[in-house]
C-alpha cells in the first residue's frame, strides 16, 4: 500500500487531530514549527506529528499537503505553497467559499493536484467521527480516502467539481453556526424578561432540526408577510435589552423577498428558493 508522507498546514485543534488520524496510513506526518506558538508545539507533539524547520523542507518531503487553517489565511498560505512549486496533492480543507477554493486550485496548477475538502463535525477525538467531504480529480480523491481508511475521519467523495466540498461545508455551517448565535439571542431576550426557563421548556418539545425538513421552506415563504414584521418586533426587543438586533433585521429583510406569495399553499420548495435568489 502507498504510504505517503503528509504535511499539515497548520496543526490547530482540528488540523492536529485530523493529521493524527492520517498517521495510521502515512509514512510520516510533518508540520512546520517555525513561527508557531508553544501551544501548537505541544499539540503537535501530543498527536505524534514530526516537526520540520521550514516550509520548503515540509513541501520537499511531502507527497500530500493538508491545509487546515483559519479561513482568512487560506489563500496566502496557498500562495506560499505555490511559490515553492509543490507538485503533490494539495487538500484545501478550509472553511472557505467555492470561488476562493477554485482560485486556490488555479494558483497551484499545474504543478499540484488540488482536492477540495470540507470537514463536517467535531475534531476526531474521544469517539467523534467527522466526515471529510472531498471533490476533485478521482485519482487524487482515492489517495486521500486511502489515507484515512480505518480511522475516525470518514472520507466521502462528492464528484470531480472543485468547490462542491466547500459549498457543502458552508451550507451546513450556515445553519449550524448561525443557529447557535440565534440561541444566544433568544435566550438573552428571554432572560431579560425572566422567561428563559420557560423558553427552554417550549423548545425541548421539538426534537427534529429544521435543516432536515427543507420542505418547510415553502411554508415559511407563504407566511413571510407576517413573519417579517414579527421579527422586526423581536429585533426591537433585543435592542431594548442591549442585545444586537442585526441578525433578526436581516432575517426580516430576507423574508421580504417572499411577500408576493402571501398564503400561497401551492408554493413548492423549488419555487420558494428561486424567488429567494431572484426576487
Amino acid at each position: 500500500m502507498d504510504r505517503p508522507t503528509v504535511g499539515i498546514l497548520h496543526p490547530g485543534s482540528m488540523g492536529a487531530a485530523v493529521a493524527a488520524c492520517a498517521t495510521t496510513n502515512a509514512a510520516e506526518v510533518l508540520w512546520c514549527e517555525t513561527g508557531r506558538s508553544t501551544a501548537s508545539v505541544e499539540r503537535a507533539a501530543r498527536f505524534g506529528l514530526t516537526p520540520v524547520a521550514t516550509l520548503p523542507e515540509l513541501l520537499d518531503r511531502s507527497d500530500v499537503i493538508i491545509s487546515l487553517c483559519p479561513p482568512d489565511a487560506a489563500e496566502d498560505l496557498a500562495r506560499d505553497v505555490a511559490g515553492h512549486r509543490f507538485g503533490g496533492v494539495y487538500v484545501e480543507a478550509n472553511a472557505i467559499n467555492p470561488a476562493r477554493t477554485q482560485r486556490i486550485a488555479a494558483l497551484l496548477a499545474p504543478a499540484a493536484t488540488v482536492v477540495d475538502g470540507g470537514v463536517v463535525g467535531s475534531p476526531p477525538m474521544r469517539g467523534k467521527t467527522p466526515t471529510l467531504y472531498l471533490s476533485g480529480p478521482a485519482d487524487a480523491i482515492a489517495r486521500i480516502e486511502a489515507l484515512f481508511a480505518g480511522t475516525a475521519v470518514q472520507a466521502a467523495a462528492l464528484g470531480a467539481e472543485v468547490g462542491k466540498a466547500s459549498a457543502l461545508k458552508l451550507s451546513y455551517a450556515t445553519f449550524q453556526k448561525t443557529s447557535r448565535v440565534l440561541v444566544a439571542l433568544a435566550v438573552g431576550m428571554a432572560r431579560e424578561h425572566g422567561v428563559d426557563q420557560e423558553l427552554i421548556e417550549v423548545a425541548s418539545k421539538r426534537t427534529d432540526p429544521y435543516l432536515s425538513e427543507p420542505q418547510y421552506v415553502a411554508k415559511t415563504a407563504a407566511r413571510a408577510w407576517r413573519w417579517g414584521p414579527e421579527l422586526e418586533e423581536a429585533a426591537d426587543t433585543l435592542a431594548a435589552a442591549g442585545l444586537p438586533p442585526e441578525m433578526l433585521r436581516a432575517a426580516a429583510s430576507t423574508l421580504a423577498r417572499w411577500t408576493d406569495v402571501k398564503d400561497d399553499s401551492e408554493l413548492t420548495l423549488t419555487d420558494a428558493l428561486d424567488r429567494l435568489a431572484h426576487p
